[in-house]
């Protein structure tokens, strides 16, 4: 299972990855974020709608195949990015 924070920091919408690689946003602040729903698009994806009201990403089963193969590296990825620009998980929080 992957939790909902990874889902919502790894969210496939322009708003997190933008429009080129060096446009993708790191989300700080969701540690305790909740799915508040599943919505089925097609046979090929679902829109996860979020407690901070985030609904913009489908979610092809690719990639989220992509996100759970590849969970461990990412992971690591989004904690290192936090740390660099001194961003925490926790909501309205930096690191001192």
């Amino acid at each position: 299972m992957l939790a909902a924070e990874y889902l919502r920091v790894t969210s496939p919408s322009a708003e997190v990855q933008g429009h080129s690689p060096d446009q993708r946003q790191t989300v700080p602040g969701k540690r305790d974020v909740e799915i508040l729903r599943v919505e089925p698009v097609g046979n090929y994806a679902v829109r996860l709608v979020f407690d901070d009201m985030h609904d913009s990403g489908l979610y092809t089963w690719d990639y989220l195949h992509a996100l759970g193969s590849g969970h461990e590296e990412r992971w690591a990825a989004y904690l290192s990015e936090l740390e660099q620009k001194n961003l925490s998980r926790d909501k309205n929080t930096k690191k001192l």
